[in-house]
């Protein structure tokens, strides 16, 4: 199914998609700030191989990530990676790269 927005992927798509076994031993919250006419900002936690997602933002990420809604939307829907979209300058990023790429096998991005 191709996702359409930001509050689509956070509340459908991604619950779908994450998978608890590859999240075994992740404890992160992510900020995700979306910038674009249906972007916003969300925050996902992931704890004890599970998803928590809302609509927001929270005080003290783990990790935050600034991106546009056509990039996240192309990442999302697999027209570009996540990875070609962090070495071009697309998303921007701060906390560990390690948790990143583990989020990533976890079905986040």
């Amino acid at each position: 199914m191709e996702v359409e927005t930001p509050k689509q992927f956070f509340e459908e798509a991604l619950p779908e998609r994450f998978n608890p076994e590859k999240a075994k031993g992740i404890d992160v919250i992510v900020q995700v700030n979306i910038t674009g006419p249906s972007g916003g900002n969300w925050t996902v936690i992931i704890k004890d191989q599970k998803l928590q997602v809302s609509e927001g933002i929270h005080p003290a990420p783990t990790l935050t990530l600034k991106i546009n809604e056509k990039d996240l939307m192309d990442i999302i829907n697999h027209k570009l990676s996540a990875e070609r979209a962090f070495f071009t300058g697309r998303i921007q990023f701060k906390g560990n790269i390690a948790i990143a790429l583990k989020l990533k096998d976890a079905g986040f991005l």
